[in-house]
């Protein structure tokens, strides 16, 4: 199979390149930097890697190489939790989700051979956020302004559906590795000093980056497998139990929590994204059959650290 991936660059993308190539599967590497991606994916570490210049506003040589693939998968995107939400970055967030889907859905369209599936990223911040509902696939979105980027960003997605082409939405929840959100949380752990993020009572619903590539690699080559599908782990939990497992692992206690006011001053509307939760639930990829390395979070976070 030929995948052209958008954002596999990023924390999730590089590890999707590499699993792909592993199982024999040549990848389209489709990034505004080139010369990063060569970094990133050295040609003699990576023969089946071919990298090639996109720019979703623009027409050119990527939009003829859809044509060539088997199946695409979107992850591009910019962070959504790093900064201050001026209107500017809610801009940003919005427009490298939804333009970028929806030039890639266009390229579909005027491709005379037509990719088979298009996997689609979006995030659990379609649901909304709650303490005290449980969320799965069928679940209403929510209506604040991360649930109105997920549905714009999904909108865009599903016009392939038109065209013939299979769709799988996958929404993710807070990805784990060695490096995106948990290496943020590890230092202050490591000096004694971790602890809850607010309150602790909002729900993590988290996923070891192993199972989310895994997932994307089930939902690309299971011809069964559309529409929406959770990217979490099946058993979330609340902050505080994270912080709790998570010092544990490390051998560290968990006693100082980071002050509500502190995440708002830092980070504004954002803070949101670590402040309020919800407990979400992956009951279709377990439908489907899929199997989950690292189901619990203990589990998950004893890999990751060892």
């Amino acid at each position: 199979m030929k995948v052209a991936i958008t954002g596999a660059t990023g924390f999730v993308g590089t590890r999707l390149v590499e699993q792909l190539q592993a199982a024999g599967d040549s990848i389209l590497v489709l990034t505004r930097d080139p010369v990063r991606g060569q970094r990133v994916f050295p040609a003699a570490a990576f023969p089946n890697v071919e990298i090639l210049a996109y720019t979703p506003q623009a027409s050119g040589d990527w939009q003829k190489a859809i044509a060539t693939c088997d199946a695409v998968v979107n992850l591009a995107g910019v962070p959504i939790a790093d900064e201050r939400w001026t209107s500017d970055r809610k801009r940003e967030i919005l427009n490298s989700r939804q333009i970028t889907t929806q030039k890639l859905t266009e390229a579909i369209a005027i491709a005379p051979t037509k990719p088979q599936v298009l996997v689609n990223a979006s995030a659990i911040g379609y649901y909304g956020t709650s303490e005290t509902a449980t969320f799965d696939e069928t679940s209403p979105s929510g209506e604040d302004f991360l649930a109105s980027v997920c549905q714009a960003w999904e909108s865009e997605a599903q016009k392939v559906k038109d065209l013939g082409v299979r769709l799988v939405i996958v929404r993710l929840g807070i990805v784990l590795g060695d490096g995106g959100a948990l290496a943020k949380m590890i230092p202050p752990f490591k000096l004694f000093a971790g602890g809850p993020l607010g309150r602790g009572q909002q729900w993590f619903s988290w996923i070891h980056r192993d199972d989310l590539v895994n997932l994307i690699h089930f939902a690309l080559h299971q011809p069964n497998v559309q529409g929406v599908l959770n990217g979490t782990a099946p058993n979330p939990v609340r902050m505080s139990e994270f912080c709790n497992t998570l010092g544990e692992v490390l051998n560290r206690p968990s006693w100082l929590p980071v002050p509500e006011l502190v995440l708002d001053v830092l980070l504004g509307d954002a803070a949101k994204v670590v402040l309020e939760g919800q407990q979400v639930l992956p009951n279709r990829p377990v439908e489907y059959g899929f199997n989950y390395q690292y189901p619990t979070l203990q589990a998950a976070l004893a890999q990751i650290l060892q």
